[in-house]
């Protein structure tokens, strides 16, 4: 009989989220507005400070693809992202009829290149190509060299576009990430650090474009008794049920934290003896990841020729779900020949690097199971 999986990233549901969510049902708010939505909106600017305002959406990439609405990108215009990422990074960008210029990773980080962003943003100026906005991702919770990125975007006169889908709860130099660009956003679904289920939010640095934003995302509906449209909107509102859920996952946001950054110790300690192989963490106490997906790093010439694949592999035969890192977006066939500035960093973490079980929700008999496959392929 095969043991029961395990998961990559698996939903973790408190009691509040449950309760709220019936709450909303005995009070029929079964709506793109109410209760939930407001004190779900009110709970993440609570959190994440600065000033920031938050419109919560369907998804992280209806909110990515809003704040490029309301930075003016349109067709043929050039926007700057980084390529070791999910595809929901540079999609809406297309969307807009834009075209995607990626840049590579540095590897402290594994998050864009500061100094391959100059060179591609002193390059496109030259070719009368400014780009609208830069998309910077921190993946995996690890929060970029904003500082750097920051210094370089500002020099150029170009608004920065902050992907934080998988940091909530990480900070860099005690900062929130979602609140470090011009525009932040933020993921909620299933497999996510907090879920809705399905949803995401666009954290605004003002009231005002937070209200933009939830015009846009209700179809742009004007102030009038009938409907009236003056431009065009999308269906991009959150549920009351499913702001709910999230309502009560803000409560044990940093229960998950720690929960994640203990398994991301965890593995420091099953790999801290095996020789080729090194645990993603944070590169120095500027940055604090809430480590939403583990992951390492595989060097085979020095493991005995023992390769990602071949652990990936004995994880699947025990239903234990292991993952590949993101496969570059420039090396992507819908994004074929697009411009790339870099190097090959971002093509070596894919071929080396796998993602781990990293759920908030594992238990001593998960862990039990993961650090047996890792003994059995590395020691034998």
């Amino acid at each position: 009989m095969q043991p029961s999986k395990i998961y990559l990233s698996s939903p973790h549901i408190s009691q509040a989220s449950q309760d709220y969510v019936q709450e909303a049902f005995d009070q029929n708010w079964v709506a793109p507005l109410g209760p939930n939505v407001n004190e779900f909106e009110k709970a993440i600017e609570d959190y994440l400070g600065n000033k920031r305002h938050v419109a919560s959406l369907s998804s992280g990439t209806a909110a990515l693809h809003l704040a490029l609405v309301q930075l003016g990108v349109e067709q043929g215009d050039t926007v700057i992202c980084q390529s070791f990422t999910f595809a929901a990074s540079a999609n809406p960008i297309v969307y807009q009829g834009a075209t995607p210029v990626f840049i590579d990773s540095e590897p402290h980080t594994w998050n864009m290149c500061p100094v391959h962003l100059e060179t591609a943003l002193a390059d496109l100026e030259s070719k009368d190509r400014k780009p609208k906005a830069i998309v910077v991702v921190h993946l995996y919770g690890m929060p970029a060299q904003m500082d750097e990125i920051t210094s370089v975007a500002r020099k150029y006169g170009i608004p920065i576009i902050e992907d934080s889908a998988e940091a909530l709860g990480s900070s860099y130099k005690g900062n929130k990430c979602g609140t470090l660009g011009d525009f932040s956003m933020l993921s909620f679904n299933g497999n996510k650090i907090i879920t809705t289920s399905g949803g995401g939010a666009l954290v605004c640095p003002s009231r005002a474009l937070k209200a933009k934003t939830v015009f846009l995302a209700t179809q742009a509906r004007d102030n009038a008794p009938h409907y009236e449209h003056s431009q065009i909107g999308y269906n991009y509102r959150l549920s009351n049920i499913s702001a709910g859920i999230g309502r009560g996952q803000m409560e044990v946001l940093d229960e998950r934290v720690a929960a994640r950054r203990a398994m991301n110790l965890f593995y420091q300690e099953q790999f801290k003896d095996v020789e080729g192989v090194s645990v993603f963490k944070e590169p120095n106490s500027n940055f604090y990841s809430n480590h939403w997906l583990s992951a390492i790093l595989i060097d085979e010439t020095k493991t005995n020729g023992v390769s990602r694949e071949d652990l990936r592999n004995a994880f699947e035969t025990e239903n234990i779900e292991s993952r590949p890192l993101w496969k570059p977006m420039h090396l992507q066939p819908v994004f074929k020949g697009s411009l790339f500035y870099g190097e090959t960093v971002c093509e070596g973490l894919f071929q080396n690097g796998l993602c781990l079980p990293s759920g908030s929700n594992l238990t001593d008999k998960d862990r039990t199971r993961i650090a047996s496959v890792i003994k059995r392929t590395f020691v034998g």
